[in-house]
């Protein structure tokens, strides 16, 4: 049967640049196999496959699929549906909804900027964490991304395992010309932290650049050489950003550039909201458009 699908570039306000994302409609009969499948037809970061919602009141189901597995949550996913769904939904100014994500609810708000952009910010449904599970040792962070064991941290930042329902092994820089320099090495990746966490996460701060923050992801147990833009990795982020930047009370938002290096620049927009001390929220956001629409005769 005929199945519409549009594809958008996410984390930007421009074609061509962001992260492409693939979006399924009218997915209800398709299983799992076959949902992976597809993705792996489309061969991108992520394809998201909309479903009705088990709750009534919710917008929405995602099942979010990379070319090798199902992901529990995905940022540049739930940004760029919300958008589409507004679209689709002829929302003229603003929205507000839920969308179900395996992760759990995900409420989202949603801007419309005109025919085919928009943009969306959601509220991560599970509050990050550092995992401490064992030691992330320098030496295997600088052999893995082929840089110098000189390259690695910056202040009291050192490399740990995040988590906001997808682990990131965080692996902060010290400049932005050790992020460019990067030339990792996929054995050396899965060698080093397959055990540990799905994919890899740099960041370095962005001193006089676009942001607040630049960051490359590499998720080589994911079948993903290189991300243009992670939101779920960004989440992960905000656990690391408490412990390193100690923010006060308040909301602090952090731009993050991703995607520079690969010729798609990308803005993750991070928000912490902080209660005596403590993390008590984070915000994922960010601009979408639509690309291309088509039908797939499955």
């Amino acid at each position: 049967m005929p199945r519409r699908f549009v594809t958008l570039d996410v984390f930007t306000d421009r074609a061509l640049s962001g992260n492409p994302l693939a979006v399924v409609l009218e997915a209800e009969d398709l299983d799992g196999n076959q949902m992976q499948a597809i993705a792996r037809e489309f061969s991108l970061s992520e394809t998201v496959f909309v479903q009705k919602p088990a709750a009534e009141e919710n917008r929405a189901r995602l099942r979010i699929f990379t070319v090798n597995h199902e992901l529990p949550f995905a940022g540049h996913p739930t940004v760029g549906t919300a958008v589409l769904l507004a679209l689709l939904d002829e929302v003229e100014t603003s929205a507000d909804f839920t969308l179900e994500e395996s992760v759990g609810p995900v409420p989202c708000h949603v801007q419309v900027k005109g025919p085919r952009t928009g943009s969306a910010t959601f509220a991560v449904p599970r509050l990050p964490e550092i995992v401490a599970e064992r030691p992330v040792p320098a030496e295997a962070c600088a052999e893995a991304l082929g840089l110098d064991v000189a390259d690695i941290g910056f202040d009291a930042y050192r490399p740990v395992v995040a988590s906001a329902g997808v682990p990131f092994v965080c692996i902060p820089l010290a400049s932005r010309s050790a992020l460019a320099r990067i030339s990792p090495s996929t054995g050396a990746m899965i060698g080093a932290f397959g055990g540990t966490a799905n994919s890899v996460y740099v960041f370095c701060r962005d001193e006089d650049g676009e942001g607040d923050l630049r960051a490359r992801m590499f998720g080589a147990n994911m079948g993903i050489a290189e991300d243009p833009a992670t939101g779920s990795a960004a989440a992960a982020l905000a656990a690391v950003l408490m412990a390193g930047e100690a923010p006060g009370d308040g909301f602090h938002a952090f731009d993050i550039l991703q995607g520079v290096e690969m010729g798609r620049s990308s803005l993750v927009r991070l928000g912490l909201e902080v209660v005596e001390g403590a993390l008590a929220g984070v915000t994922i956001g960010g601009d979408a458009v639509v690309v291309s629409e088509g039908v797939l005769h499955l």
